[in-house]
């Protein structure tokens, strides 16, 4: 009777999102490990004969240049479809999101695997970004995640369960970005290198997408207080009874969405030319290191985590929020003098709480409007925010390039700026806001 028990147990436990937490984020960080070394390895001999560059700063150029079109193609052909999934999601397939997604990152995982094995232009790469934009990519994968966490839990637990995804993820991600470098070079087989690493991903992307279609279960538990739909999304509130007002605070939302647009230009600008940045002199990291950097940016899930854990029992949202963006302002500007590589990880402990404000930012967000409007409220920040990358992306790497040969930690000095601009909202915001009234406990003699 034990052994029944129990196989129906892993059963059971074998059908919930975590499995495919876990697989999709060591395919991934499998995948970035592998994608970082080969657009290293393919720019090693990029020439610009109308610029004086050197080889070093040929190689920068290429590996951005790269890197920019690579994303913005994921942007562009993403934003319908994750609109559309989403939809599709809202109308009772809960699980179509997900399986489309992870079909994207397994596509994309198998061109990578043919260009290295067969030494294909990197160019096809781009090809690869369109298929995972059309997918849906990293933004209907997640939300349809969020959404399936969110309806198995009751209003009560929510946010707990929904902060215990955001930490499996981060220690997965610490985990396989680890791993991944080792990995990588104890590769030493004649069909490419990083095949490995990139086999093994490929094969927890496809073992992923399996288990989706079909074993995934969508449990839903009754809701038995409708009105707080509208915080699904909310992972850290200091007050959990406060309810949506019956309109829209329109200035509240205006300080908010700019608030929003400023951290995420400040933060995807400097991670978007973090990944070159390490590969050039004075550290010139190898496969291993970039699997340790990429490790340490995982521990930012944690420790962001614990500082919400910590925080909100004693301070406002408006405060949470300063906090990590004070933490990331701090951490980024520090990066710009990096020139060692214990400097790099001194720089990242200071953005430990770097995390915390966007996710604050959406709990607020869905306090300003009514329940009816919460959906399609974040649904626009969310677009908007894709926007914002379609400045932000070109932007950063074209001053990167220009600043190559004289600091090129001029991109990182910018992002701390745009984050101090960032905390500006958020202070009217704060001022604006009712505070919370604190009590004294009067103690008798």
């Amino acid at each position: 009777m034990v052994c029944p028990s129990r196989c129906e147990a892993v059963f059971t436990a074998l059908r919930r999102i975590e499995p495919i937490l876990v697989l999709e984020q060591l395919g991934s960080s499998f995948f970035d490990t592998t994608l970082v070394m080969v657009v290293k390895d393919r720019s090693a001999n990029a020439t610009y004969p109308d610029a004086d560059l050197s080889r070093e700063e040929s190689q920068q150029k290429a590996m951005s240049d790269f890197y920019m079109i690579y994303n913005l193609i994921i942007l562009l052909t993403g934003i319908l479809p994750s609109l559309f999934l989403a939809k599709i999601g809202d109308r009772g397939w809960r699980r179509v999101p997900i399986v489309v997604s992870l079909g994207g990152y397994l596509m994309s995982r198998v061109i990578l695997l043919l260009v290295v094995l067969f030494r294909l232009p990197l160019e096809v790469m781009f090809g690869a970004a369109a298929l995972f934009g059309l997918s849906g990519g990293f933004a209907a994968f997640w939300s349809g995640v969020m959404t399936l966490a969110s309806l198995g839990s009751t209003p009560a637990d929510r946010s707990k369960v929904l902060m215990r995804v955001e930490l499996l993820y981060g220690i997965t991600g610490l985990v396989g970005s680890l791993v991944s470098g080792h990995l990588f070079q104890l590769d030493n087989s004649n069909l490419g290198k990083g095949t490995l690493l990139l086999s093994l991903g490929t094969l927890m992307n496809l073992l992923c997408f399996l288990h989706s279609a079909l074993l995934l279960q969508v449990k839903q538990v009754t809701n038995q207080e409708p009105e707080e739909d509208c915080q699904i999304l909310s992972q850290v509130s200091s007050d959990p009874a406060t309810e949506a007002p019956a309109g829209m605070n329109k200035v509240n939302m205006a300080l908010l969405f700019t608030a929003a647009a400023l951290y995420v230009t400040a933060v995807g600008g400097a991670m978007e030319i973090l990944s070159v940045f390490v590969m050039k002199a004075p550290l010139s990291w190898n496969a291993a290191q970039v699997g340790y950097g990429m490790a340490a940016g995982c521990m930012i899930f944690i420790t962001s985590f614990l500082g919400v854990v910590v925080f909100r029992r004693c301070v406002s949202e408006s405060v949470l929020i300063m906090i990590g963006m004070v933490s990331f302002a701090s951490g980024i500007f520090f990066m710009s003098f990096v020139t060692e590589t214990y400097m790099f990880y001194l720089a990242r402990s200071l953005n430990m709480f770097a995390l915390i404000p966007m996710p604050t930012i959406r709990s607020l967000l869905s306090q300003q409007v009514p329940a009816a409007s919460c959906g399609i409220t974040l649904t626009s920040l969310q677009v908007s925010l894709k926007f914002a990358g379609l400045a932000y992306i070109p932007a950063f790497t074209k001053i990167y390039q220009k600043t190559l040969s004289w600091f090129p930690g001029v991109v990182f000095t910018l992002s701390a700026t745009i984050t101090v601009l960032a905390m500006i909202p958020i202070s009217i915001f704060g001022c604006r806001s009712p505070q919370r009234r604190e009590y004294e406990r009067i103690q008798g003699e």
